[in-house]
């Protein structure tokens, strides 16, 4: 067995890890949504920020590759290549804030950024204007910003992108590309910026394993009938992962 993996496997928390891999793939496959807003609290309390912006993006990719081919067919790809334009040029800024930063603050904004995404989903705040195009490319380059500096990949687009939108299947596409891009975009830079280690990518890739059972149980498993249910159960578990996480209870 290489030394890698048996580093691997004796990562501090790596149970835990697992296990919350394991309830935000049941998450998503309820919501569609939540893995980074339940793992980064708990992940950062174990790992590096690096290493845990590293373990998203990568796993990102993981469970998107099965949606991706369908997503791309339904996407408006020029709207979803500003975006992930917008983003690609941002990612390396957030990485350096990550870098300037400490990783107790960087676990106060990740939290922060979590709590406000949970309120605004839990309210059902929609903002109301237009995004033409320098909208799209300051939400791609948000979204860059915060998932280089984070891990957290989704909420922006979560809080503006998808709460404007008209055509919910089309939204959804846009989404799934986007993300799929931006965590590619991620993960190289971190690879070819020499940040991430084989050590975590055989992490990513032992976390890949229960995520993708669970999201497929979870997307089985849902019932339209009982959305309400799920997202009341999804949204529970999302604050739990973020009151867990809350540097003051350290």
């Amino acid at each position: 067995m290489p030394d890698t993996l048996l580093a691997a496997l004796a990562t501090p928390g790596l149970g835990w890890m697992v296990l919350t891999i394991a309830a935000a793939g049941l998450v998503r496959g309820f919501t569609g949504f939540g893995t980074a807003m339940i793992f980064v609290p708990v992940g950062t309390q174990f790992l590096p920020t690096a290493d845990v912006v590293f373990l998203m993006a990568s796993t990102g990719i993981f469970s998107t590759a099965a949606l991706f081919p369908q997503a791309w067919r339904q996407a408006d790809k020029a709207e979803v290549s500003a975006l992930a334009i917008a983003a690609g040029i941002t990612v390396p800024l957030g990485l350096w804030i990550m870098a300037q930063l400490d990783a107790l603050t960087l676990r106060w904004i990740a939290s922060a950024v979590i709590g406000v995404t949970l309120l605004a989903v839990i309210t059902g705040w929609r903002w109301e204007g237009k995004l033409g195009w320098p909208g799209r490319f300051g939400i791609g380059g948000a979204a860059g910003t915060v998932g280089g500096m984070t891990g957290l990949t989704g909420p922006v687009v979560i809080i503006f992108y998808l709460a404007n939108a008209r055509d919910v299947t089309k939204v959804r596409a846009n989404t799934i590309v986007f993300l799929a891009a931006l965590d590619a975009v991620i993960v190289a830079n971190l690879v070819f910026g020499g940040i991430a280690s084989l050590q975590t990518l055989w992490v990513a890739l032992i976390l890949s394993l229960p995520y993708l059972a669970t999201t497929l149980i979870g997307k089985a498993l849902f019932d339209p009938g009982h959305e309400k249910a799920y997202r009341m159960a999804s949204y529970s578990v999302i604050a739990l992962a973020v009151i867990s996480g809350l540097p003051v209870l350290d």
